[in-house]
């Protein structure tokens, strides 16, 4: 295996653990307003996400970088082409991280509110808008000889990478919803379980449409074993959440969506941005990699910085394991 292949997977790795960790926390952002009845609910399922959200950003910014210095053809022609999605997407992160921090610093009514309306919409806005982004990046897009994006911002918005987009955004409520069971008590568990119970059924119906349409797009063996895991995971999540096993509802959750992505990755491979103009235009992990000698000295930088990254990251979510309810909430902090 070539280096560029190795940095391929390693690319696919960090987006997978995005998805999982920042998924869920996608997912308990919108939660805030499909699930909470008051404010100290939502002060509730903000502090479950409060320790570890901007930790699970991390994967994102890793993975940005590594897609930059590893394949900068594919990082050019994908932030130019996507510039507008991706903007929207970092605005909504920007804002949201503004908007955990902010919330509680003055006590008015009204200025809570806003701030939690601002971490509903940058939560819900990124879970769609990044499965319309995979969805073009594995469906192909508008590449010329060049290799440089010639579409429009319209030709995004084709009906596979929309439904992509409505798979990660259920998927990701979906997550967040027995990541929110998992972590709490009383009354806001049982009615977690019960929404992930219904959310949890879009999402298999979703997600088995779009998993299908992308096997038949473009699959091969191994991603054909990836839908099943994917499929019969989402399954057992839901199986396990009306049992009332929490932790192996979110870890199966988590399963699911590390064999969707991976799967969206094995149909890809060789490519990294197919063209829907001409199949020799595509980007692919030869032509839009960086020189053996970057890839040498790159790899062996994350060799040791992953590991250390990782321990400190699984020390923070053992620290804050314990669940959480409103009682646990001062009164000052659910006004």
């Amino acid at each position: 295996m070539e280096l560029h292949d190795v940095w391929f997977v390693l690319i696919a790795v960090l987006w997978t653990g995005y998805f999982f960790l920042e998924g869920f926390d996608f997912g308990v952002g919108i939660l805030t307003k499909l699930l909470a009845r008051d404010r100290p609910e939502r002060r509730v399922l903000i502090n479950t996400i409060g320790p570890v959200w901007d930790g699970n950003e991390v994967w994102l910014l890793t993975a940005g970088g590594a897609t930059f210095a590893a394949f900068p053809e594919w990082y050019a022609t994908l932030f130019s082409g996507f510039y507008l999605p991706l903007l929207i997407i970092l605005v909504c992160l920007i804002v949201r991280g503004v908007a955990f921090e902010y919330r509680v610093k003055r006590p008015e009514e009204n200025w809570q509110r806003n701030w939690e309306h601002a971490i509903f919409w940058t939560s819900l806005i990124p879970a769609f808008l990044w499965g319309v982004a995979f969805g073009n990046i594995v469906h192909g897009v508008k590449i010329d000889r060049n290799f440089d994006y010639v579409g429009t911002f319209w030709d995004l918005l084709n009906p596979y990478a929309l439904l992509g987009g409505l798979v990660t955004l259920t998927l990701f409520t979906f997550h967040g919803a027995v990541f929110t069971a998992l972590k709490t008590v009383g009354d806001i568990r049982t009615r977690a379980r019960k929404l992930a119970t219904g959310v949890g059924l879009t999402t298999a119906v979703l997600a088995l449409v779009f998993l299908l349409w992308t096997q038949v797009q473009g699959g091969d063996g191994m991603s054909l074993v990836a839908l099943v895991v994917a499929v019969a995971a989402l399954v057992a999540a839901l199986v396990a959440n009306q049992a009332g096993r929490e932790g192996w509802s979110f870890a199966l959750s988590g399963v699911t969506i590390v064999a969707a992505v991976a799967m969206l990755f094995l149909t890809l491979f060789p490519n990294v941005m197919p063209s829907s103009l001409n199949e020799d235009w595509s980007l692919t992990v030869t032509n839009a990699s960086s020189s053996p000698y970057t890839l040498k000295i790159m790899t062996w930088c994350a060799a040791i910085a992953t590991p250390i990254v990782m321990l400190y990251q699984g020390w923070t979510y053992w620290v804050f394991r314990k669940r959480i309810g409103t009682q646990h909430i001062a009164a000052e902090a659910a006004h």
